[in-house]
């Protein structure tokens, strides 16, 4: 046994480790950094930039099919090699986890350590045969998907969002479980590269956390690409039928059956093997890593950033982190995760991008509100892209002119949200927003028009 004694120990090189890694050696720290897989975590990996690569491969190929839309003429049918896609995506992702590892090489007094580690005491990590030690740990521990315990779901061969990754075949049939962000990022992208797909979710509407037109408007998107839709699905269930597989989820609908089935369920922490308790390091019950406004967990010393705390679940929140508690220990900045707006984007196509409160969470919290809104169709831009589906909104508090939230389902919608982001985060009143000149033509420059026809929310 070999045992080290370091200033810090970072487990976890997703997207918070690795920058904290840099800070810390910056300021002349001795830094252990702990990866039991792949350098990058789930974003470079499994997450954001290979399926984003993939969408965008499904997007030329959707574009393509439409080419007589726009006027231009194809000499035959539109191919897919998914093969090529999947290398594609390979490259993008090696290339990206390539120059993760190569920075952190570089980093003087950053040691980077292969192999899993578990607490031995609330200051020593073993990892293989090294003991290590120091008076700052740093959890990034990440997160995989849930897989529940569903009638047969054990008897089958099932693919999560990590595991698609792997997939070398377009599936004739894909059926996906589970109605959420991942599972409709999937859905389009795989039926557009020629899978027949069909989406089971157990709730009454998609995305259940979104506003309900919100819901319907993306289930119209799915429809008219002739992707299937079972919602309201209240007996969910597995089975081998020969080659393929049966998945039940109504009692009185025939089974979906499918030669590849997508478990899309949620997501659990990377925490339950990591020896916490030897720590003394608590947990919600839900497996969440507890933590304070500035990431301190229960143990003073050890603090928690990304997926494992529950105080986020992206790439965005998990970068956060590392800066609030990068912030706090070196800077004398007393940045805290209250602090933070909710914001992110679901990337079908059209994508959604979303900030602050929805109308719903508005409406719940009584407080009086003014509302604007307006269709793609009314958008310039949209129109002369031939992308028309979605619409815009901004809910503004009708006493104070605090812009309360936004939504932007349409092209662009995942760039055009910073507009109003970049305002709430300056506490700017939705005045500013509305005396704007935007560029035209784009997406974005309809928000000042929106902000300017503001009516009370009914």
């Amino acid at each position: 046994m070999t045992a080290k004694t370091f200033d810090a120990i970072i487990i976890g090189a997703g997207q918070a480790g690795p920058s904290l890694a840099g800070r810390l050696t910056a300021a002349g720290m001795s830094v252990a950094l702990i990866e039991r897989k792949l350098v990058g975590g789930t974003c470079v990996n499994t997450g954001c930039m290979p399926t984003k690569a993939m969408v965008a491969s499904a997007y030329a190929a959707h574009l393509a099919r439409r080419a007589a839309d726009y006027g231009v003429t194809l000499s035959g049918p539109v191919g897919v090699d998914y093969k090529a896609i999947k290398a594609r995506k390979d490259k993008v992702s090696n290339d990206a986890r390539g120059n993760l590892e190569s920075w952190i090489a570089g980093m003087d007094k950053c040691t980077l350590y292969r192999g899993h580690a578990r607490f031995e005491s609330a200051n020593s990590v073993r990892v293989g045969d090294d003991l290590l030690s120091a008076e700052k740990i740093f959890l990034n521990t990440g997160g995989r998907a849930s897989v529940p315990d569903l009638p047969g779901v054990n008897d089958i061969s099932y693919l999560t969002n990590s595991s698609m990754m792997d997939l070398d075949e377009l599936p004739r049939h894909l059926v996906v479980v589970g109605g959420s962000y991942v599972s409709l990022e999937f859905a389009q992208m795989f039926r557009r590269f020629g899978s027949e797909v069909t989406v089971i979710e157990k709730s009454p509407r998609l995305i259940g956390r979104e506003d309900e037109d919100v819901s319907a408007a993306i289930l119209s998107i799915f429809e008219n690409e002739d992707i299937t839709v079972h919602l309201g699905a209240d007996d969910i269930g597995f089975a081998r039928k020969g080659n393929e597989i049966a998945v039940t989820f109504s009692a009185d609908k025939a089974p979906a059956v499918g030669s590849h089935v997508l478990l899309a369920l949620g997501r659990t922490p990377n925490t339950d093997d990591l020896g916490l308790d030897r720590a003394g390091v608590e947990v919600d019950k839900r497996g969440f890593i507890v933590v304070d406004d500035q990431l301190r967990t229960s143990v003073p010393g050890i603090w928690a950033m990304g997926d494992c705390n529950g105080k986020g679940a992206f790439t965005h929140t998990s970068y956060n982190d590392y800066e609030i508690v990068a912030a706090n220990l070196l800077d004398n900045d007393p940045r805290k995760v209250s602090d933070r707006i909710e914001a992110y984007a679901l990337y079908t196509d059209p994508p959604l991008g979303r900030c602050g409160m929805t109308e719903t969470a508005v409406r719940k919290s009584g407080r009086r509100a003014l509302v604007g809104q307006r269709p793609m169709t009314r958008v310039g831009r949209a129109v002369e892209k031939g992308e028309t589906q979605g619409f815009m909104r901004i809910l503004v508090d009708a006493g104070t002119k605090e812009i309360l939230g936004c939504s932007v389902l349409g092209p662009g919608g995942d760039e055009a949200i910073h507009c109003v982001l970049d305002l709430m985060y300056a506490k700017a009143p939705v005045s500013t927003l509305a005396r704007a000149t935007h560029i035209h033509p784009n997406v974005s420059e309809l928000l000042p028009t929106i902000a300017q026809e503001l009516k009370p929310l009914a």
